[in-house]
């Protein structure tokens, strides 16, 4: 099988570490040279597709592709020029246009009766502010107080979501099918850095059974609202014994796939590819055992490792999987030898989760050890 995957960033890196799992011949396209992606990957080309008056041309090598990006521009090109008889593209574009739009999304979250926090109205602080468009946690802020929100919104051009800031766990859930027949996946454990930025995955999650059958439930009503085809993610904070969403992303997310694969051997973009190409027939995660899983991202530089969010492994340059990485299982890496800084995702797993940690805490240990560091930090919200 032959995959091109369009955008060598993070959700490229995670595309291709799941296509190599699945021992398909992975090409990266992208028009920037060298990007994160292209050191896990057989080949990359180097192209802007929307450029290109002949797309066919590009992408008729492949079997399937995959675009790994939330550039509109991008997904719009590919969406009006790609070709029925040309390779299958795993992407749900009408789906996605929903999930990119926290208002749209926030609308449609009403409209089922699926809690969310609250939408800020009555001068209850903290609040948290996030664009209405994009993923992850760049713009995101937490404000403590009317004059300060005021001003924050004055510098703010686009459309933003303002809702009450709830403090609990963090959980995701990826879906995956087409419409009449979905598998929820596993359910992951999120942490992040002190930007909410996500730094750390944990599975298995933890979550009471009762609870992760309710995140189910949610997830199979969201689904079939959306007419979904192919994958989404959800991502969800428990607040008491409620789950409140905050955000779906109807794509091939980032971190959990790789957390999920680790934990339980199902490898997402292969069950993607399979919705796609035999809609009746997907593999199904339900009876698979769970290992314990840590997946986290570091950076050490001048004497000191700091776990961060994910952000942190985009601008670093070209990464590459290295196994029994200091006592890691696996990591996706930049390091060489001699190099003063470096970053690194650590896929950790152990027969539990308690394990998971304990492993977590040794590798962190021999890295340090090894280095000579003084400082660890690892910052919270």
């Amino acid at each position: 099988m032959k995959i091109g995957i369009v955008g060598g960033k993070l959700q490229g890196v995670e595309a291709a570490y799941l296509a190599g799992k699945a021992g398909w011949e992975t090409t990266i396209i992208d028009r920037l040279p060298d990007p994160p992606a292209s050191g896990l990957c057989r080949r990359s080309i180097r192209v802007d597709i929307t450029s290109q008056t002949d797309l066919r041309r590009i992408l008729q090598p492949f079997d399937l592709v995959l675009p790994a990006l939330e550039n509109r521009k991008v997904l719009s090109y590919l969406r009006k020029h790609a070709h029925q008889d040309g390779p299958t593209i795993l992407f749900d574009f009408d789906a996605f246009e929903l999930s990119a739009s926290k208002m749209e999304s926030n609308r449609l979250f009403e409209a089922m009766n699926i809690p969310m926090p609250a939408s800020y109205i009555d001068g209850t602080f903290p609040v948290i502010v996030k664009p209405s468009h994009g993923s992850g946690s760049k713009g995101v802020v937490i404000i403590h107080d009317a004059k300060s929100l005021r001003a924050h919104l004055a510098t703010i051009s686009g459309a933003c979501v303002v809702q009450n800031f709830v403090q609990g766990p963090s959980y995701s859930l990826e879906i995956v099918g087409m419409p009449g027949n979905y598998q929820p996946l596993q359910v992951t454990e999120l942490e992040m850095d002190a930007h909410f930025d996500c730094k750390r995955v944990m599975a298995p999650s933890g979550l009471p059974r009762d609870i992760g059958l309710k995140f189910e439930k949610m997830a199979f009503i969201l689904a079939e609202a959306l007419g979904l085809k192919g994958l989404m993610d959800i991502e969800v904070i428990l607040d008491g014994e409620v789950l409140r969403i905050l955000e779906i992303d109807a794509r091939l997310p980032s971190q959990t796939p790789i957390s999920v694969y680790a934990s339980t051997g199902f490898n997402m973009l292969k069950a993607l590819a399979d919705s796609f190409m035999d809609p009746a027939n997907h593999g199904c995660i339900v009876d698979m055992p769970q290992k314990g899983v840590v997946f986290e991202h570091i950076h050490v530089c001048h004497n000191k490792l700091t776990v961060m969010g994910e952000h942190i492994m985009s601008s670093q340059g070209v990464l590459h999987l290295k196994r029994r990485f200091f006592g890691a299982d696996e990591a996706i890496t930049n390091y060489a030898v001699g190099q003063e800084e470096w970053v690194a995702t650590l896929i950790i797993t152990a027969e539990n989760r308690d394990s998971a940690l304990q492993k977590r805490e040794r590798v962190i240990g021999d890295i340090m050890k090894f280095f000579h560091l003084d400082t660890y930090d690892d910052s919270h919200p």
